[in-house]
């Protein structure tokens, strides 16, 4: 089995990264092959709203940039972990535009995450944490994606690069979310008796 990580996180060893590996040092010492990729980083811009990628089902975007090879590492992975940073209550500009291209694309093309596991996690220095949570997890929703949970919000507090080791119940709560990922991979894994795809209705109220 496989997890890919995406680190939204302008910093690649910053608190993101620190959630990230709690959760993902729980999964490899259950033998589930990692893999962190670093987003927060990149020049990625956001969807350009052209619908072209639904049009071609081609699993890609039609602007060609790191995206589409994530694409298919979330295509390959048995579960992916989305982690941002907290910026004004909001997931980072940079992982945004990430996951905005990167999830339409999955689901115009026959719902390729559709059952996989999916877990959000987010740093924060004191506030607005929860809020971002919420919107990292909107894209798991959508994708019909089996989400593990903690004992609590995945969040985690620090200001400054691993500082977030010193929130005690932050790190317990990625220790939890690490040790239900493995479960839920492992039962995805033997359990082959899923419902099929229904068509997607789509409701508009201006006519």
């Amino acid at each position: 089995m496989k997890v890919v990580a995406f680190n939204g996180s302008p910093k690649d060893r910053g608190n993101t990264y620190t959630a990230i590996k709690i959760v993902t040092d729980r999964l490899a010492a259950e033998g589930i092959e990692i893999e962190i990729v670093h987003v927060g980083n990149k020049v990625i811009r956001g969807c350009l709203a052209c619908n072209h990628c639904a049009m071609a089902k081609d699993e890609r975007c039609i602007i060609d940039d790191e995206v589409n090879g994530w694409i298919q590492l979330m295509k390959e992975a048995d579960g992916i972990i989305l982690g941002s940073p907290t910026h004004y209550s909001a997931i980072g500009g940079t992982m945004k535009s990430f996951l905005d291209r990167s999830f339409y694309v999955t689901s115009m093309n026959d719902g390729m995450l559709r059952h996989k596991v999916g877990a959000s996690v987010v740093a924060v220095r004191r506030s607005g944490g929860v809020p971002t949570f919420n919107q990292l997890n909107n894209y798991l929703n959508y994708s019909e994606m089996i989400m593990p949970t903690s004992n609590y919000w995945n969040v985690i507090h620090g200001t400054m690069p691993g500082e977030a080791l010193k929130d005690a119940e932050g790190v317990q709560i990625m220790e939890v979310l690490g040790d239900n990922m493995v479960l839920a991979l492992r039962q995805r894994e033997s359990n082959h008796d899923r419902p099929g795809r229904q068509q997607k209705i789509l409701t508009n109220f201006i006519r």
